[in-house]
């Protein structure tokens, strides 16, 4: 009788979706399951999840991918785990959710992170987390400061990983990866940082037990009921999704980036050593033992595009052939805009200043300009913003020879193009990838020994096209780049300003945070 092909289910617990993707060791899926959950902004400012919500959502995704993996003749051998970073969620002593889940994408600690950033930036340095409302050590300091009661109440400090380890395998656990995201934890001894703990008001007792990202857990009776599992199925720690993603691609050797568009951004290299930018401009989060990620994450990429066919093209209507037509307008327009850049801060900013200070802007406008140049403007700017992060990845010592690139993006040629010129080198867009949940599965695969380790991933995932710059126009984009960067420090007074007004005014329907974790 021939045994059952085993595989390795990868959850990846995202920001509005939970998605479970079964995969053999040649990294070919066989069965998957996904599950929405709704992102709330009860105010301006706030981005939350139902903890309970998404935990049920990853019991959901499990059992229907565990189920469909038998169907299809195949053994579920273990669970490899991936979760948005930067959340933050607190539970009292009975276990009682006592705060929603705060996410990445939730500005209300604005404030906090700028006052963290002008009075303890060194703690950028030891934690490899830039000081920016995105991460859990200022949302800390907000809760803190702004609804001390809740705060008192909480006896455990966590994210999403702490929340669906602890209904899997039980104990309050987190993995060194999505640790390193949350501004509390020293990179190099790969410990909870005594100053960050001190400053966010917390003790280490009341955060989670640091394991290693292949850490190997053991699924319990309740959860194993819950996902039709075997009770004492092996349940690995994993990491975080944008770690995880450069795994999911195959960018796991040193010079190889991975470069995602979704509704945000993001580029990020994995290197052999901690590594933190002097300037402070790109992250360094952990990996697993001698493998950690560098790079920034942008808030504003396909937002972008939504936005300028909202605003500028609303005649085209809505679904994808609008956004077709969209982009066939942008194509319209030569590159570099004749002249026109967007700085395309529609969501404030992430990577490299890392301020929730900026807003989107057209510099350069002229009468010659048409609804092509502004559209394509606005895509030329999300590319530029990555060419700054991968400048900031270089300037900071780190050799980039290769970037491989994902994301809705991807479907458009317009846009793999600019992407490719304005970094100005060769892009390669890999096929039919599953991101960060083949990069939970393979975690999951080197801890039971099933594939010898995360590099087997370089091997295993298939390039589908390379997109080579153009010299002509990658000339342009390089030109531009300078006066690009230049324009954030030139209007960051208008950027203050605005934003005093704008506490003023009331918020707009529809404004806040978007989905996506970069």
């Amino acid at each position: 009788m021939t045994a059952a092909r085993q595989v390795i289910l990868g959850l990846d617990l995202g920001t509005t979706s939970a998605k479970a993707v079964a995969f053999d060791a040649e990294g070919r899926p066989c069965a998957d399951a996904e599950a929405g959950y709704p992102l709330l902004e009860p105010e301006h400012g706030h981005a939350e999840q139902d903890p309970e919500r998404v935990v049920d959502a990853a019991l959901g995704v499990l059992r229907d991918a565990a189920a469909a993996a038998t169907r299809a003749g195949a053994e579920v051998a273990g669970i490899g785990v991936s979760t948005a970073m930067h959340a933050l969620v607190g539970l009292d002593g009975d276990g009682r959710a006592r705060t929603p889940v705060i996410t990445w994408a939730d500005t209300r600690a604005a404030d906090e992170a700028e006052r963290l950033r002008a009075e303890h930036p060194e703690l950028h340095d030891r934690t490899g987390t830039p000081l920016h409302p995105m991460a859990p050590l200022p949302k800390l300091v907000w809760l803190h400061e702004h609804d001390a009661a809740t705060f008192a109440a909480v006896r455990h400090w966590g994210g999403l990983k702490e929340l669906v380890l602890e209904r899997l395998a039980g104990g309050w656990t987190v993995d060194h990866s999505c640790a390193s995201g949350t501004g509390l934890m020293d990179l190099e001894r790969l410990d909870w940082d005594a100053e960050a703990l001190e400053i966010a008001g917390v003790d280490a007792q009341r955060l989670g037990a640091l394991v290693p990202c292949t850490e190997g857990l053991a699924l319990g009776t309740d959860a194993a009921r819950a996902t039709g599992l075997p009770e004492g199925l092996p349940v690995v720690a994993g990491g975080g999704d944008g770690p995880l993603a450069n795994v999911g691609v195959g960018a796991v050797r040193p010079g190889v980036a991975a470069c995602s568009i979704g509704t945000s951004g993001a580029l990020r290299l994995v290197v052999e050593r901690p590594a933190v930018d002097p300037a402070r401009r790109v992250f360094c989060y952990a990996l697993v033992p001698d493998r950690w990620v560098v790079g920034g994450a942008i808030n504003n990429g396909g937002v972008v595009l939504q936005w300028a066919a909202a605003a500028l093209a609303p005649d085209l209507g809505s679904g994808d052939d609008a956004m077709k037509a969209l982009v066939d307008c942008a194509a319209r327009a030569p590159a570099g805009s004749d002249g026109l850049l967007m700085l395309p801060y529609l969501l404030s900013e992430r990577a490299p200043h890392w301020s929730p200070l900026p807003r989107g802007a057209y510099v350069g406008l002229t009468r010659h300009h048409r609804r092509e140049h502004l559209v394509r403007a606005a895509l030329e700017g999300v590319c530029q913003q990555l060419a700054l992060v991968l400048q900031s990845m270089r300037e900071a010592g780190n050799e980039v020879r290769e970037v491989r690139a994902t994301g809705g993006f991807a479907r458009s040629a317009l846009w793999r193009r600019i992407l490719a010129d304005a970094l100005g080198m060769p892009v390669a867009f890999p096929a039919g990838h599953e991101g960060s949940a083949f990069g939970a599965a393979l975690l999951a695969m080197q801890a039971l020994g099933l594939v010898r380790g995360i590099d087997v991933a370089a091997d295993l995932v298939q390039i589908d096209d390379v997109v080579e710059p153009d010299e002509a126009a990658a000339a342009v984009y390089a030109d531009a780049l300078p006066t690009f960067a230049a324009l954030y420090d030139a209007l960051e007074p208008a950027f203050r300003s605005l934003q005093r007004l704008a506490t003023h005014a009331l918020p707009e329907e529809g404004d806040g945070a978007r989905e996506d974790s970069t």
